[in-house]
């Protein structure tokens, strides 16, 4: 009875020494192999991903760093090849403005050549239809004096003296007559 008494005396409130003294030797056990075996594992892994995580964070930044550099490069070369495009389409105007130029005045040389060729195939023709003229209208008055005369005016070079005299008495007529007109 006397451990009945003894039960009953002791408050559940108080722990038994027996139990607390084994309970700190089975948890002196566990925290020992726990900081012995499992916290080295356990931050060993934490500092490689605390490192994995850095590391990609620099990678990450130098990625970024990298790719402002490629479009600053592609922005530069952008800008050159609108440049070079603005200058060599410039370059094409000032060329097509100069063929254009060169091929007016090429256009107008040979239209003051065919201006001229005509004028001289003109004059070539004045001149040839003047000389068979000459000769027709000579003939004609060279048979028509033969009939007034009554005699063959068949001379060639009479016939020629006369028929230029003739011709040449009616283009001063002519050229008198003009000058008159134009004095008035």
């Amino acid at each position: 009875m006397m451990n009945l008494a003894a039960s009953e005396a002791q408050s559940p409130l108080l722990p038994v020494w027996p139990e607390v003294v084994i309970g700190l030797i089975a948890f002196g056990i566990v925290f020992f192999v726990f900081a012995k075996k499992l916290l080295p594992a356990i931050n060993k892994a934490l500092d490689e991903r605390r490192e994995a995580i850095e590391g990609g964070i620099e990678k990450a930044e130098a990625a970024q760093a990298e790719a402002q550099q490629t479009l600053e490069e592609y922005r530069v070369q952008l800008a050159e090849a609108r440049h070079e495009a603005a200058r060599l389409r410039q370059e094409a105007q000032e060329q097509g403005a100069a063929l254009i130029a060169e091929m007016r005045e090429e256009g107008q040389r040979q239209r003051e050549e065919i201006i001229a060729a005509g004028h001289a195939q003109i004059e070539a023709d004045r001149r040839q239809a003047a000389q068979s003229l000459r000769q027709d209208v000579g003939k004609l008055a060279t048979d028509l004096a033969g009939k007034l005369v009554g005699e063959s005016l068949e001379d060639v070079a009479r016939q020629s003296r006369t028929i230029d005299r003739f011709l040449d008495e009616l283009e001063e007529k002519a050229a008198s007559a003009e000058s008159s007109g134009a004095a008035r």
